[in-house]
């Protein structure tokens, strides 16, 4: 695939709903007042300077013993899993109850920003800060204010500038270069019986490796095989 998987994660009815309906531009979601209409994730693809986005919205985070809404919360979490970027979206008249679980069962790698909704119903105005060295956004999802900011930052996030190779093309290439190194790979365990050809289908695969951490060591790979082995004979 290609494309940034976005996550929106958060409680119920905190406008995860909205605000993928606010990015697609158009409406794709159901959107209620009632807390956990959400029920399953859905994935809308949308386009920000040509880079591919998958926003998936998902199952509100809650204590629930409704057993098709524990489904749909396992299946977010399944997708957070799975996270390029999570928004995590807060009700600005709220904030969170469950804040130390949201916290503990996200992946610490992952791009994460803080998505601060409702800031028509707070009054406050929309705006980008940072708070221990984490993005914080303040929108309304619901009439598009500081909409915008959330689209620039997932446009930061994915490497977008004038002059750079974006994440997705960055990407594609990688992934030919690991197909490539896989075909290596599975000819090398058919030259077993020929250590030279062995011995260079494994280069070759160390070579495509090389395309995407940026790092080519032939001479050490050769060199392990080498003393390990006599070729020639």
């Amino acid at each position: 695939r290609s494309g940034l998987n976005v996550v929106l994660v958060g409680e119920p009815n905190v406008g995860k709903s909205s605000l993928l309906n606010q990015l697609a531009g158009e409406e794709r979601a159901i959107v209620t007042e009632v807390a956990g209409t959400t029920r399953d994730a859905l994935r809308e693809t949308i386009q920000i300077e040509g880079i591919p986005l998958h926003i998936i919205d998902t199952a509100g985070l809650r204590e629930t013993a409704d057993t098709v809404e524990r489904i749909g919360i396992e299946r977010t979490w399944r997708e957070v899993d799975r996270a390029d970027v999570i928004l995590r979206l807060v009700d600005a008249m709220r904030g969170e109850s469950i804040e130390d679980e949201i916290d503990r069962r996200l992946p610490p790698g992952v791009e994460r920003i803080t998505v601060v909704n409702k800031i028509d119903l707070a009054g406050w105005a929309a705006g980008r800060h940072e708070v221990a060295g984490r993005v914080r956004l303040q929108v309304s999802a619901r009439n598009g204010e500081g909409v915008d900011l959330v689209r620039q930052e997932l446009l930061r996030i994915a490497g977008w500038h004038a002059h750079g190779e974006d994440v997705i093309l960055a990407r594609e290439r990688h992934l030919a270069a690991l197909r490539q190194a896989l075909a290596h790979v599975r000819a090398a365990g058919g030259q077993l019986g020929a250590l030279e050809l062995f011995a260079e289908e494994l280069r070759l695969a160390q070579e495509q490796l090389g395309e995407i951490t940026g790092e080519f060591s032939a001479d050490d790979l050769l060199g392990v095989i080498f003393s390990r082995f006599c070729i020639g004979k």
